[in-house]
């Protein structure tokens, strides 16, 4: 089992690119399609703890349901934001990965770089990986 988990939407390109990377390392993440698998509650707050940002800093405002649930509103406290991601996974924001150096929310794509434990690897004139 691979040490590194992405919590991706493929029908999102920083979250397509981000695995791309991941997989250059010659490493295959563990992929976990959070619309089809959201995390529990639980798993939501330590992947938010562990990448050192807000809560709104990992909610997506552009999405149409976090308007029409009002969560724009800076009285909505944490726990009631946390609520509606864990309702609405689309508000989630992404690529989150997991690996054993940190847990980063990857936009832009590049900052897995950051925590991958083995380098990228190189291509050969032909555009092949070596």
């Amino acid at each position: 089992m691979s040490d590194i988990t992405i919590f991706h939407n493929p029908r999102c390109g920083t979250s397509r690119n981000t695995l791309a990377m991941i997989r250059n390392t010659g490493v295959e993440p563990l992929v976990v399609e959070y619309l089809k698998t959201p995390p529990t509650r639980t798993q939501l707050v330590e992947l938010i703890a562990a990448s050192g940002l807000s809560v709104r800093e990992v909610m997506r405002s552009k999405e149409a349901v976090f308007g029409e649930l009002g969560l724009g509103d800076a009285g909505l406290s944490n726990d009631a934001l946390i609520d509606a991601m864990v309702a609405h996974p689309i508000l989630i924001n992404r690529p989150i990965v997991v690996t054993p150096l940190g847990t980063r929310l990857c936009r832009p794509a590049e900052r897995v770089l950051e925590i991958l434990p083995v380098g990228q690897q190189a291509a050969d004139a032909e555009g092949k990986r070596v």
